[in-house]
């Protein structure tokens, strides 16, 4: 294997997990625009999941049915730990994604979010093996798994798993030193294995691309111009050994900020390194909850309660100050029943949160800061 996958191929991937909505169903006309933008401009990688609602079936209409299969990668994951599933269930993920996708094979193909609290059930299930065996019969090009845990147990999957081609982590300027997030510690350990990378949420769930306004000034003074969405994808894309960065973008607007910079892409210069620096050493002081608006937490919620778009609220007080604005936010989130003081504390919630956040003690401060004006 040359020193990482897809070396020569340019450093964006669209990633699937918030395409463009119309109403409830994902708008198949704006993800085909962006398709082909996308692809005009040299990238190749598309990245979605079993547990995307609609995305496997969107992109077959948008890529699959619209572009020879030489034109494109393709990346999907196996989730071994949604509710009710046991191992023929979660084994049968893998080919009816092949039947969404209408693809012939995967790419790439990723075991889906580990973590400390799941990882067993991979291994349970023998979903490694399985997938070894996709590999061996040509369904599979490139084996991976995306992780949302710490570097110790990253260094032990790496080092019981040595078949693995490579890893997706979760790399952005603001959580590098994070101990909840471990960008840098978790990248290292894969580096020192040799594993190459696929960024995710390297914009934070959008949190980056409007930053607080230090940050903001830091940038504009040293770039004017530049979007700040572009600051974070720069950041990852000029690691070593980094196969793609994925982007989840919602609009033709989001693609074609991005096409934008990356398709000539250049690595951060000497100037923007100490903005990053600097952008850095402010946000560790930053008091906004890390959400990046997976939506893993609502899935199985009870109450469904609208659980990132409610911190999104909340995070406009708590980031900028805006009492007012953080209110108005959250009449528009939420509905009868489904408020954050509706939240029984099962942590379901928690069981599934990638960042290992505190959900129910956060739904308790929102529901305390922002209903009080109800």
């Amino acid at each position: 294997m040359s020193d990482y996958l897809g070396k020569d191929t340019p450093k964006l991937g669209f990633g699937l997990m918030r395409l463009p909505r119309r109403g409830l169903r994902t708008d198949v006309g704006q993800t085909s625009r962006m398709v082909d933008m996308f692809l005009a401009d040299g990238f190749s990688y598309f990245d979605t999941a079993y547990v995307y609602p609609g995305s496997e079936a969107a992109i077959r209409k948008a890529l699959v049915d619209r572009y020879p299969r030489g034109r494109y990668t393709l990346a999907t994951k196996l989730c071994a730990f949604v509710p009710l599933v046991d191992e023929q269930a979660a084994q049968r993920q893998f080919f009816t994604s092949l039947r969404r996708t209408g693809a012939g094979y995967f790419d790439y193909y990723l075991l889906h979010a580990l973590m400390d609290n799941n990882v067993a059930k991979y291994d349970r299930y023998r979903i490694w093996q399985f997938v070894a065996r996709q590999k061996e019969q040509g369904l599979i090009r490139h084996v991976g798994f995306s992780f949302h845990g710490g570097p110790q147990l990253l260094d032990r999957l790496l080092t019981e798993h040595p078949e693995v081609d490579f890893v997706q982590l979760q790399i952005n300027y603001a959580d590098w030193e994070n101990p909840k997030v471990a960008s840098r510690a978790n990248y290292e350990t894969a580096r020192r294995h040799g594993k190459p990378i696929v960024v995710m949420e390297p914009v934070k769930g959008g949190a980056l691309a409007n930053p607080p306004r230090e940050v903001r000034q830091l940038m504009d003074a040293c770039r004017p111009g530049m979007s700040y969405a572009s600051w974070a994808i720069r950041f990852v894309a000029s690691l070593d050994g980094i196969i793609t960065v994925l982007s989840g973008m919602s609009d033709v607007a989001q693609m074609a900020d991005n096409l934008s910079y990356m398709k000539d892409f250049k690595p951060l210069d000497a100037d923007e390194r100490q903005v990053i620096q600097q952008a850095q050493r402010l946000l560790g002081g930053s008091a906004a909850i890390p959400c990046t608006a997976c939506h893993y937490c609502t899935r199985g919620c009870p109450r469904q309660i609208p659980i990132p778009e409610i911190f999104a609220a909340y995070n406009l007080q708590l980031a900028n100050g805006q009492h007012g604005q953080a209110v108005a936010a959250y009449r528009k989130a939420v509905g009868p029943g489904h408020r954050a003081s509706d939240c029984i504390g099962c942590q379901q919630c928690e069981q599934t949160c990638p960042q290992h956040l505190p959900v129910t003690a956060y739904l308790r401060q929102c529901a305390s800061q922002l209903e009080s004006d109800h």
